[in-house]
């Protein structure tokens, strides 16, 4: 597997009398799926390993880690069957091992399972300890309905409450994390939500490719301008591992990429192959930002009362139906 470094932070363009932390090194692994478990989980502790060899402290994967994408195609009359438990399936259970075995925290992505009548699970995120224990865990937000990308007919959105969690492990010297996932990514109110938390680095596990229905529209520049765009506006590191290969219904695009508050790409993956990508991240880059642009202390919160009303029916490009 292709080990992609980027070792020393570039410069905070705009520091000025601050003394910076120590940088935070992290790793994320980029792959493709195997319909054999093992192989899978062998391709990905070795991509664990490799990043935790270059000193990485935290390794994050890409969504529904360790499973076949499901959504290319509508969900049956049992979505949820493919579904796991928490911390009783074979994610939590690879992530744990994984992390024990090469002391880093470990995030890993899977499709939780809820019992309620409309079979329903949870797509979600974990953070798991060099312990082996769980930090952690997020449930995807923001539900996908285009074709191709059938994710309503398998999961449920995460709930209301507590819907921006950041978790300050102490095996990171307190770094705060966010950990939305994939369709999140999208919305800049996520990343404004977790930025008025307090994260400092944001965390989006995503399975995004073709577009069956248009597959000649390349989506790839647009996914990664707006996510940087995101992470400018609310001043956070974005850590983006997604999925590469051809599963049939769908053929993802990898193009993995770790991103700092100035919109700067640190380190990126190709297209069409498996990768780790390891990067230094200057975490007071984050306030150097907000201190210039401070668009956290100049909102006005009095005037976006429109943004937390859903759009009429039959408007779905906005205004009066």
């Amino acid at each position: 597997m292709r080990v992609i470094t980027s070792p020393v932070p570039p410069a905070s363009l705009a520091r000025a009398d601050r003394e910076p932390r120590t940088p935070l090194r992290i790793g994320l692994v980029q792959h493709a799926w195997d319909p054999d478990p093992a192989v899978l989980e062998e391709r990905l502790s070795e991509g664990i390993g490799a990043a935790a060899g270059q000193g990485a402290r935290a390794v994050f994967l890409p969504e529904l880690t360790l499973s076949r994408y499901p959504a290319f195609e509508r969900a049956g009359a049992e979505p949820g069957r493919a579904a796991e438990e928490l911390t009783d399936g074979p994610t939590y259970a690879f992530a744990s091992r994984a992390a024990k075995e090469h002391g880093v925290l470990v995030h890993a992505s899977l499709y939780e399972r809820a019992d309620a009548a409309d079979g329903l699970g949870f797509n979600t995120a974990i953070l798991v300890g060099p312990d082996g224990e769980l930090l952690g865990r997020t449930r995807k937000l923001h539900i996908p309905v285009s074709p191709g990308y059938y994710e309503d007919t398998y999961f449920r959105a995460g709930p209301a409450e507590d819907a921006y969690p950041v978790y300050r492990p102490g095996a990171l010297d307190g770094v705060a994390l966010g950990l939305p996932t994939c369709w999140d990514e999208w919305f800049p109110e996520v990343s404004r939500c977790y930025s008025l938390a307090g994260a400092e680095l944001l965390v989006y596990p995503t399975a995004i490719g073709s577009e069956p229905t248009f597959p000649r529209f390349d989506t790839q520049p647009l996914w990664r301008k707006v996510i940087v765009a995101n992470g400018i506006t609310a001043g956070t590191f974005m850590v983006v591992p997604n999925r590469t290969g051809d599963e049939g219904g769908l053929r993802f695009y990898g193009s993995s990429f770790i991103s700092d508050p100035y919109g700067r790409v640190l380190v990126e993956a190709p297209r069409e192959q498996e990768a780790v990508l390891v990067a230094d991240l200057d975490l007071d880059a984050r306030k150097d930002w907000l201190d210039l642009f401070p668009f956290l202390t100049t909102r006005r919160p009095d005037t976006y009362a429109a943004l937390t009303e859903p759009v009429a029916p039959g408007a779905p490009y906005g205004g009066e139906a």
